[in-house]
Protein backbone atom coordinates (compact mmCIF):
# COMPACT_ATOMS: atom_id res chain seq x y z
CA UNK A 1 0.00 0.00 0.00
CA UNK A 2 1.45 3.61 -1.12
CA UNK A 3 -0.92 6.07 0.93
CA UNK A 4 0.79 8.92 2.17
CA UNK A 5 3.90 6.86 1.70
CA UNK A 6 5.82 9.75 1.28
CA UNK A 7 4.71 11.58 3.98
CA UNK A 8 5.56 8.77 6.27
CA UNK A 9 8.74 8.60 4.44
CA UNK A 10 9.37 12.34 5.11
CA UNK A 11 8.95 12.02 8.69
CA UNK A 12 11.70 9.39 9.26
CA UNK A 13 14.20 11.41 7.45
CA UNK A 14 13.30 14.13 9.45
CA UNK A 15 13.78 11.91 11.98
CA UNK A 16 17.37 10.80 10.85
CA UNK A 17 18.07 14.35 9.97
CA UNK A 18 17.59 15.21 13.70
CA UNK A 19 19.46 12.33 15.12
CA UNK A 20 22.40 12.22 12.53
CA UNK A 21 24.83 14.52 14.72
CA UNK A 22 24.17 12.75 17.86
CA UNK A 23 27.89 11.04 17.96
CA UNK A 24 27.37 7.54 17.16
CA UNK A 25 24.19 7.15 17.67
CA UNK A 26 22.24 6.17 13.95
CA UNK A 27 25.28 3.48 13.84
CA UNK A 28 24.46 2.12 17.51
CA UNK A 29 21.07 2.07 16.97
CA UNK A 30 20.62 0.87 13.22
CA UNK A 31 18.66 -2.20 13.87
CA UNK A 32 16.27 -0.04 16.52
CA UNK A 33 15.77 2.77 14.47
CA UNK A 34 12.03 1.51 13.09
CA UNK A 35 11.44 1.09 16.94
CA UNK A 36 12.64 4.92 17.66
CA UNK A 37 11.28 6.24 14.88
CA UNK A 38 7.69 4.47 14.79
CA UNK A 39 7.07 2.48 18.28
CA UNK A 40 7.98 5.59 20.89
CA UNK A 41 6.10 7.89 19.76
CA UNK A 42 2.86 8.50 18.17
CA UNK A 43 2.51 9.85 14.72
CA UNK A 44 -0.53 11.34 14.84
CA UNK A 45 -2.30 12.27 18.05
CA UNK A 46 -6.32 13.14 18.30
CA UNK A 47 -9.31 11.29 16.77
CA UNK A 48 -9.81 14.45 14.70
CA UNK A 49 -6.72 14.53 13.43
CA UNK A 50 -6.68 11.13 12.75
CA UNK A 51 -9.76 10.66 11.09
CA UNK A 52 -8.77 13.47 8.52
CA UNK A 53 -5.35 11.84 7.74
CA UNK A 54 -7.40 8.32 7.22
CA UNK A 55 -9.88 10.29 4.75
CA UNK A 56 -11.33 7.58 1.99
CA UNK A 57 -8.88 5.34 2.80
CA UNK A 58 -9.56 4.37 6.54
CA UNK A 59 -11.43 0.72 5.18
CA UNK A 60 -8.32 0.13 2.78
CA UNK A 61 -6.15 0.92 5.69
CA UNK A 62 -7.93 -1.78 8.29
CA UNK A 63 -7.86 -4.55 5.40
CA UNK A 64 -4.27 -3.63 5.06
CA UNK A 65 -2.91 -3.89 8.71
CA UNK A 66 -5.72 -6.75 9.19
CA UNK A 67 -3.46 -8.62 6.80
CA UNK A 68 -0.34 -7.87 8.23
CA UNK A 69 -1.50 -8.79 12.18
CA UNK A 70 -3.03 -11.96 10.83
CA UNK A 71 0.71 -13.18 9.00
CA UNK A 72 3.11 -11.63 11.40
CA UNK A 73 0.92 -12.22 14.79
CA UNK A 74 -1.81 -14.84 13.73
CA UNK A 75 -4.38 -12.94 14.86
CA UNK A 76 -5.12 -9.06 15.08
CA UNK A 77 -4.79 -6.92 17.52
CA UNK A 78 -5.47 -3.42 16.81
CA UNK A 79 -8.41 -1.84 18.04
CA UNK A 80 -10.45 -0.03 14.85
CA UNK A 81 -12.93 1.20 16.87
CA UNK A 82 -10.12 4.13 17.42
CA UNK A 83 -8.69 6.36 14.23
CA UNK A 84 -5.25 7.18 16.22
CA UNK A 85 -4.91 3.54 16.47
CA UNK A 86 -5.41 2.68 13.20
CA UNK A 87 -3.07 6.00 11.86
CA UNK A 88 -0.48 4.92 14.01
CA UNK A 89 -0.26 1.09 13.30
CA UNK A 90 -0.46 1.68 9.61
CA UNK A 91 2.72 4.52 10.06
CA UNK A 92 4.30 1.54 11.81
CA UNK A 93 3.58 -1.47 9.28
CA UNK A 94 4.88 1.48 6.26
CA UNK A 95 7.38 2.76 8.68
CA UNK A 96 9.29 -0.98 8.41
CA UNK A 97 9.54 -0.83 4.69
CA UNK A 98 10.74 2.40 4.73
CA UNK A 99 13.12 1.85 7.75
CA UNK A 100 14.76 -1.36 5.56
CA UNK A 101 14.55 0.12 2.00
CA UNK A 102 17.18 3.19 4.07
CA UNK A 103 19.22 0.70 5.40
CA UNK A 104 19.94 -1.37 2.09
CA UNK A 105 20.59 2.21 0.20
CA UNK A 106 22.74 3.81 3.15
CA UNK A 107 24.55 1.48 5.20
CA UNK A 108 27.59 -1.23 3.78
CA UNK A 109 26.43 -3.90 6.37
CA UNK A 110 29.80 -5.69 5.59
CA UNK A 111 31.58 -3.51 7.07
CA UNK A 112 29.16 -1.65 9.73
CA UNK A 113 29.60 1.43 8.01
CA UNK A 114 26.76 4.09 7.62
CA UNK A 115 27.26 5.54 4.52
CA UNK A 116 25.29 8.96 5.58
CA UNK A 117 26.77 11.78 7.79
Amino acid sequence: MKYKKEEIKQHFLDFIEDNKNNDNWLEDNIDDLHHHCFNTDYYIIGTYKATKWLNDEVFNIIEFIKEYEMSIFGEVYTDFSDPERIVNMYTYIIGEEIVYEWINENYYTESNILLVG
